[in-house]
């Protein structure tokens, strides 16, 4: 089946993400980055079922994405922060260990377009996305135009088609 096929079948369904900026900076006013989240979200057609912010501390951001997983209502995770190489960027290491599978080409892809915008400093990038008990977790760098790249290019034109595929029945071999 080809990938128009694929994403015909997923359709347009109208999906329940929960946003979480990891900083030790921000505050609920200053965030601008949770807020371009929550924006880009609504625009295409989206909810937001819950926002938050949590210190750069393994033990705190797992825990926010753990309690966004169990509300039945979360289809997709987005983290934004935390994903670069300064000590304090643990984001990676706090939410990789809940991955039940791994999407590469997600991370792969987007340092390849910020390639295209920014070059070399593209590869200090840890970007990265994974499946979690059949939802979508994006793990995403703080800037606002990352923030925009990753979001417009890549997770929303495609997770429609991302999650059908994932939440697809087993086949059982005859």
């Amino acid at each position: 089946m080809v990938v128009r096929e694929h994403r015909s079948e997923a359709g347009k369904p109208v999906l329940g993400f929960a946003l979480l900026t990891v900083s030790d900076s921000r505050n609920e006013r200053t965030d601008k980055g949770g807020a371009l989240l929550a924006s880009l979200v609504g625009e295409a057609g989206h909810r937001v079922v819950s926002r938050g912010l949590v210190r750069d501390d393994i033990g705190e951001i797992r825990g926010e994405v753990q309690a966004a997983l169990v509300l039945p209502e979360v289809d997709v995770v987005l983290v934004t922060g935390g994903t670069g190489l300064a000590p304090r960027d643990v984001t990676i290491e706090a939410v990789e260990p809940l991955f039940d599978k791994g999407i590469p080409g997600f991370g792969e892809l987007f340092r390849m377009l910020s390639f295209a915008e920014i070059g070399a400093a593209a590869m200090l990038s840890r970007a990265t996305a994974g499946l979690a008990s059949g939802r979508a977790i994006f793990l995403l760098p703080g800037s606002p135009a990352a923030i925009e790249l990753a979001l417009s290019r890549l997770v929303l034109p495609e997770i429609g088609h991302l999650l059908a595929q994932a939440r697809r029945p087993a086949k059982r071999l005859p």
